[in-house]
């Protein structure tokens, strides 16, 4: 049933912000502000955005005030940027995205977080102690740089909360209530570590999804580790004393829980089990399951099949050696000169390159060089984040058997945004003559792109090459060489087929012409 408002309901399928964003799903309400947590489908840019609803009588006063100030803040985290804040992209206002008969105080807009509801996570299954820290020190390291530009995130609710899909926490709804305050920020930290070990929720004005934490008759907070005993105490103490409005021990600032998150969360790793993190069907605290890799076991088993030949090629060679000790027999066939089958040799070699002198006759490679590996490479992603940011090295280390992928989109570029790819950043310019490129996702369209600074737009690269990656390796020649420090391997268009798209690199090597 839909939420009403002066102008009609918040339901799936209906529409604000003047028409302009249509609603997919609600995902929580934050009562303390009347602010409603809403999926919806931007109309004119054709993609999914985060948007937090401000329901309220307009012609309350102290309403509209408290609506105002929400949405101040939320300009104002327009401004900070951190891959777990979603971006703000817009903040309507009555008179100004929001007409009167909608009944609302305001709307706040944000880039849509892929992943899973925090507490659909929680409910689902425990995380492991040493996760959990882990995943609450990433977000505790956006609010530490926010509290340094004294800004107020207000993570303190956790339906504001997504999981990504690399397994991050990520503010998914920025627009902090007028009341929040940097403690708040703070406790929240506790809060959300007290959830992931406990599965209740620590602070006042929870959502009724999640049971509230349990207090002894003194009014203190019960320690995790009293309602699951495979929390360690360290742990549990760290949770509580966060939490916690003051006393000896309490901690107070986002620095102080991140230094103790981090000594804390290194001596659980040293202790826990190796398969601690790990169930049969796939990683906790990912939504997605294991990839079956039909072909790094392919190359696997290609590996093996090579030494087991190159070991019986050996032990061959081992034998005709013995054999040809023991024999007596003179060597067939006239005495050979050492002298002339080398310079026989010289001469060939010079014949069979490419005309030039001796010294390059084994080249192959034509007019390229051998590759040149980047100082640096990262996801470029200028409109949006995500794509598996941690395994973008895996496309440079030289082992076929490790790769960078894309996220897995249920829609075909550009339905959801342009493209991505991977940004490689080089000590000094280099004169590109072609890229080769080792994948096993077939139909992936790339264009080879060189800027002039490490953050480029898109308008501000240049296409130099392209082409369709056909599996195994495929080599993007360019018809010009091109000089650059930045270059970047751009995907258009992803493998896949309706609902699965996504493309893998295994390894890119940047060929200098000579």
């Amino acid at each position: 049933m839909g939420i009403r408002t002066h102008g009609g309901s918040l339901a799936p399928g209906g529409v604000v912000g003047d028409g302009r964003y249509r609603l997919l799903a609600q995902f929580g309400v934050d009562e303390r502000g009347g602010a409603h947590l809403w999926r919806a489908r931007d109309g004119q840019l054709r993609r999914d955005v985060a948007l937090t609803i401000l329901v309220g009588d307009p012609a309350d006063v102290e309403a509209a005030r408290q609506g105002r100030r929400t949405l101040e803040r939320a300009a104002h985290t327009a401004k900070f940027t951190h891959p777990s804040v979603a971006r703000v992209l817009d903040v309507l206002t009555l008179g100004n995205g929001i007409s009167s008969s909608e009944g609302l105080l305001g709307i706040v807009v944000s880039e849509w977080t892929k992943g899973t509801d925090l507490i659909d996570l929680v409910n689902e299954k425990r995380i492991p102690p040493s996760t959990a820290a882990r995943m609450v020190q990433a977000l505790a390291e956006p609010v530490e740089r926010a509290h340094q530009s004294g800004l107020v995130l207000g993570i303190d609710h956790p339906q504001r909360l997504r999981v990504t899909p690399d397994g991050r926490l990520r503010l998914a709804f920025p627009a902090p209530p007028p009341q929040t305050t940097l403690r708040d920020d703070v406790k929240a930290l506790g809060a959300v570590l007290y959830l992931l070990l406990a599965g209740r929720w620590a602070l006042p004005g929870g959502p009724p999804a999640i049971p509230p934490a349990p207090r002894d008759p003194s009014g203190q907070l019960v320690p995790p580790h009293v309602l699951e005993p495979r929390v360690p105490q360290e742990m549990s103490a760290l949770a509580v004393r966060t939490v916690s409005d003051g006393g000896q021990g309490g901690i107070r600032t986002s620095a102080a829980i991140l230094r103790v998150l981090d000594k804390v969360a290194s001596a659980e790793e040293r202790t826990r089990k190796p398969s601690e993190n790990v169930d049969p069907d796939g990683t906790v605290w990912t939504t997605k399951k294991p990839v079956k890799d039909a072909a790094r076991r392919r190359k696997l088993a290609l590996g093996v099949s090579a030494l087991v030949i190159a070991a019986v090629m050996a032990l061959a060679w081992v034998g005709m050696m013995a054999i040809s000790f023991f024999r007596d027999d003179p060597p067939s066939g006239p005495p050979v000169n050492l002298a002339e089958q080398s310079t026989t040799q010289q001469q060939g070699g010079q014949g069979e390159g490419d005309g030039g002198d001796g010294g390059d006759g084994g080249d192959q490679g034509g007019s390229l060089g051998e590759p040149v590996a980047p100082t640096e490479v990262s996801v470029y992603n200028p409109e949006g984040e995500g794509d598996g940011e941690a395994d973008a090295p895996n496309a440079v280390d030289g082992d076929e058997s490790t790769a960078w992928q894309t996220d897995e989109y249920m829609q075909q570029f550009p339905a959801f945004k342009t493209g991505v790819g991977l940004l490689a950043a080089f000590d000094q310019p280099i004169d590109l003559g072609g890229v080769r490129v080792v994948s096993d996702t077939p139909g992936t369209e790339v264009e080879i792109r060189v800027a002039d600074s490490p953050q480029p737009s898109l308008d501000e690269t240049r296409t130099v090459a392209s082409g369709t990656l056909k599996g195994d390796t495929t080599e993007l020649d360019l018809d010009d060489s091109a000089s650059s420090q930045y270059v970047i391997v751009w995907i258009k268009t992803l493998s896949g087929e309706e609902g699965q798209f996504q493309s893998r690199l295994a390894e890119v090597s940047f060929l200098p012409s000579k």
